[in-house]
């Protein structure tokens, strides 16, 4: 391996301990539930899960766990 590669990698690593370099925008995640597997999209800082939960509250137990996942990662809600 050259040392450019090696230097590459590197940086790829302390980015990757850098979290705050992070800012999701949109994305679209397949979680495998107990039972089911879902579909979570995240797009203009709102949350959408394909699971019954999260129609009638707009947050579930799949965006729920996304979001510890991303902590720090997702842009800061607007408050309203």
């Amino acid at each position: 391996m050259d040392s450019g590669m090696i230097g590459k990698i590197q940086k790829a690593k302390r980015y990757a301990q850098e979290r705050n370099r992070f800012t999701f925008k949109t994305f679209t995640v397949n979680i495998s539930g107990e039972n089911n597997a879902h579909k979570v999209e995240f797009s203009n800082n709102q949350w959408n899960c394909d699971c019954e939960f999260f129609k009638t509250r707009n947050v579930c137990t799949h965006t729920m766990a996304l979001e510890e996942v991303l902590k720090d990662m997702l842009p800061k809600s607007e408050p309203v």
